[in-house]
């Protein structure tokens, strides 16, 4: 059942006790010959597992779980490769926002979560997040873990040594627009001779994520010259300006960049915080959080789904409930920054009150809190996550000195990969 404000206040007290206990389980494929319940989860970057894994096993000892973490866009692929194949897919599959359209109109390959009674938590998550996983014809595949309301994450000691502020009214100060953002940089650049930004497709994530629209419309029509383009010049204007370490993300040299200062500032939405801290942990008390330029919008947040072709369908349905109670939701916040869907958590003093002394003490709490309560979130088609890969992939060329380094050849290079793959 759903949880009021006063069952959460329990559960957070109860400690181990609020397991929801399934040991003693068992089934055919995915069991060991002891009886015990296999469960795989299958996800990307940061979503706080790992300690939360000990925690249900050791209270459910007829449960192992495997994490198998991957690289975002690989993780989509492989899914959608195991559904169509109609076995090898994870028992629990955490699916981006980005792609949760293109799953969710195969909505027979997933359990329904509403016959495992998740309906009750409906009133529970932000109204947006709960019809992002639902299907046309009323399946529920997936529970919502996170939203990614966006912030701007600096380097003290690289702002110091730059001769630019570092309290962070002061740095959000900087950058009212992308425009003031990308002269910081440059003085930043002119000062120190080094990349101020990683990548330009985090810059182009971020600003497409302010846009009323992004890659489709509501009749799934691709507009590429509505947020696409906005976001596009704004990437291309940052690479011609000379502040892109040219770091694809996600990869070893990006993560190595971290560790390395090879960039000073990162569009933060609340995900990435545990990103950095688990990428680069000596760097403790050298990063803050500042304002996003242009203010607001969201990037990423994502959902956990049960495939149907499971063997442990119930028990992993039991194990992706536990995930999203309060208590858990609130323990992967204080870990990783992941903030929940669930709006009623952010009145809890646990979420609202936080700082996060990795970053300085910055009152993530409430700077990431007041960015999702306002969000409007975008319309994303089923063809959003290869359209943005498709654009992404051009950003990088131009930024690794591909296309004549012309903006206006990417740009035409972009539109057509992008209506290729709204094709495929």
């Amino acid at each position: 059942m759903g949880w009021s404000r006063t069952r959460w206040v329990r559960l957070a007290a109860a400690g181990a006790a609020g397991v929801l206990l399934i040991g003693g389980c068992s089934g055919s494929g995915g069991s060991g010959g002891d009886g015990t319940v296999n469960l795989t989860i299958g996800f990307w970057g940061d979503f706080g597992l790992d300690e939360l894994k000990g925690r249900y096993e050791a209270a459910n000892p007829g449960v192992k779980i495997t994490l198998n973490a991957g690289e975002y866009n690989a993780q989509h692929e492989d899914l959608q490769k195991k559904l169509i194949a109609g076995n090898g897919a994870p028992d629990i599959a955490a699916i981006d926002e980005g792609f949760i359209i293109q799953f969710r109109g195969q909505g027979d390959k997933f359990v329904n979560l509403l016959d495992k009674g998740a309906g009750s938590y409906q009133g529970n998550y932000l109204p947006w997040k709960w019809q992002q996983s639902l299907t046309t014809d009323g399946v529920q595949i997936g529970l919502g873990t996170d939203v990614g309301g966006l912030a701007m994450c600096y380097r003290t000691d690289l702002f110091e040594a730059a001769g630019l502020p570092t309290e962070r009214d002061a740095v959000s100060a900087l950058w009212p627009t992308w425009d003031t953002f990308i002269e910081t940089g440059q003085r930043y650049v002119a000062a120190t001779d080094k990349r101020f930004i990683d990548a330009a497709t985090n810059i182009f994530n971020p600003v497409l994520g302010q846009q009323q629209v992004g890659f489709y419309d509501e009749n799934n029509t691709l507009q590429m010259y509505g947020g696409p383009k906005v976001a596009f010049d704004v990437a291309a204007k940052a690479i011609a300006a000379g502040l892109s370490a040219n770091l694809t993300a996600f990869q070893t040299d990006w993560n190595a960049g971290f560790v390395r200062g090879d960039f000073a500032v990162l569009a933060c939405p609340a995900w990435m915080l545990g990103h950095i801290k688990n990428t680069a942990p000596d760097t403790e008390g050298k990063w803050d959080v500042a304002a996003i330029p242009g203010g607001g919008g969201n990037w990423g947040g994502s959902f956990l789904t049960v495939p149907k072709q499971g063997k442990h369908v119930d028990e992993a349905y039991q194990l992706l409930e536990w995930l999203i109670q309060p208590e858990q939701q609130i323990e992967i916040f204080k870990q990783v920054g992941n903030l929940p869907s669930q709006p009623a958590l952010y009145e809890d003093p646990a979420i609202r009150d936080f700082v996060n002394p990795f970053f300085n003490n910055a009152p993530v709490g409430q700077i990431f809190t007041a960015t999702a309560a306002s969000l409007t979130p975008q319309y994303l088609g089923p063809k959003n996550g290869p359209t943005r890969v498709a654009v992404e992939n051009v950003l990088n060329r131009l930024s690794d000195g591909d296309l004549e380094g012309d903006p206006n050849r990417a740009w035409a290079e972009a539109l057509a990969e992008a209506d290729r793959a709204s094709k495929t």
